[in-house]
């Protein structure tokens, strides 16, 4: 893992997917550890509370699970890394390493190219009917599933 020197390898500006995003300054080789995703950590309970009389068709959301305790909620103390957007065909991962979570270019990057990573998000069995549109993707890629979040079979497995 490369980490890189001096001022970040991004800057953060309007996005064509949605509304802000962060975007490569400089080339950013494959490997390269860009930035933590920070904000406040709080549990489980707190969030759902923070975010209770939010209207269900609002997509909009600064919330990282770590684990089963913690969630960083980025809308309190959060910086860059909150405005990463959500891509089919990331060129970003998240990963998170002693309960901190990083954003991690996974192939190499070019000069004015969005920074991307597939959010991964898990259905819940009493989501409304239309979860899938009210979290639709516009990365606009070939591979592009329409949605942010899993198949169904993904989000039962575990694996987001």
């Amino acid at each position: 893992m490369t980490r890189f020197r001096g001022l970040p390898p991004f800057r953060v500006r309007r996005s064509a997917i949605h509304g802000t995003g962060v975007f490569a300054t400089r080339p950013i080789r494959q490997g390269t550890r860009i930035v933590e995703y920070l904000g406040e950590r709080v549990s489980h309970e707190e969030a759902d509370r923070r975010y209770a009389d939010r209207d269900v068709a609002d997509n909009h959301t600064f919330l990282f699970t770590v684990d089963e305790q913690t969630v960083i909620d980025a809308g309190v103390g959060g910086n860059a890394a909150r405005f990463l957007n959500h891509g089919c065909a990331p060129n970003c991962e998240t990963v998170i390493e002693k309960r901190r979570v990083f954003i991690e270019a996974i192939v190499d990057i070019e000069v004015g190219d969005e920074l991307v990573y597939d959010y991964r998000l898990e259905r819940d069995a009493d989501d409304p009917p239309d979860i899938a549109a009210i979290y639709g993707c516009r990365c606009g890629t070939w591979e592009c599933r329409g949605t942010m979040l899993l198949a169904w079979r993904d989000s039962a497995a575990g694996s987001g």
